[in-house]
């Protein structure tokens, strides 16, 4: 049995992920907007056999009731063994780009609290010498596109971020664990057009347990996003800028 702390849990892949830990009796507290929505979770938890599940309801812009909220998971849970962070939106990229103000909300979202969390969690962990702290980034911020790059420079400032962390952490012994997924066919995509590159939550999920299992540092979920994201790194500048993507 293990200790798991989920930030954003009521999000599609978070949610998929939960279940799986339940499926193990793990212990979970879990962290999100909608109050409603996390009991009606926690119930469906404890069902599938979670140990026990609790939860709090948070804004991650909320930068000064981080500490606090991290106190109340570790007390409730009698400490954190794994820490996914899982929260996120997905900008409107025309309005980001008519106002800063736009911008910077979603960059305070999709990365700013994430950050804050990270330096807590990255804390906590470091003084026991052990931990998982596992982080839901995006191929999308392997290389910056005209059609979402608020979004994508969001993710790329978690994934160097998380690569710090990493580095600082391995002596502790603490493990950093960066998710990559693709096209995920979720609430926040219900609006795109789905095709052969769009997966489902729970297939997120299964890769998101084994990869912590595995003590992995990197996963891109599927796998295939590796080759297609080498690819799309690999284009030249003068050629990539030409492109509609």
């Amino acid at each position: 049995m293990q200790k798991i702390l989920i930030i954003g849990a009521t999000s599609a892949i978070a949610e998929a992920t939960a279940r799986l830990f339940a499926a193990r009796g793990d212990r979970m507290h879990l962290l999100a907007r909608n109050h409603e929505r996390l009991e009606t979770m926690a119930k469906d938890l404890k069902i599938r056999g979670a140990e026990s599940v609790t939860f709090d309801a948070f804004d991650v812009n909320d930068f000064d009731r981080h500490p606090a909220l991290l106190d109340a998971a570790s007390v409730v849970m009698e400490g954190i063994d794994i820490a996914l962070i899982a929260h996120g939106t997905l900008p409107d990229q025309k309005a980001c780009e008519a106002d800063f103000l736009w911008t910077l909300k979603e960059v305070n979202t999709n990365a700013v609290g994430t950050i804050s969390l990270l330096t807590d969690l990255a804390n906590r962990f470091e003084r026991k010498q052990q931990g998982v702290i596992a982080v839901i980034s995006s191929v999308a911020g392997d290389r910056g596109r005209q059609s979402n790059y608020v979004y994508g420079a969001a993710k790329a400032a978690i994934t160097v971020f998380l690569q710090g962390l990493r580095n600082r952490l391995h002596k502790s012994g603490v493990k950093v664990l960066t998710i990559k997924p693709g096209f995920v066919d979720t609430p926040m995509t219900a609006d795109f057009p789905k095709g052969l590159l769009w997966a489902q939550p729970e297939r997120i999920a299964k890769d998101i347990l084994k990869a912590i299992s595995a003590s992995r540092d990197v996963v891109y979920t599927p796998w295939f996003w590796w080759p297609v994201m080498v690819l799309i790194r690999s284009i030249p500048e003068p050629i990539f800028k030409r492109l509609s993507l």
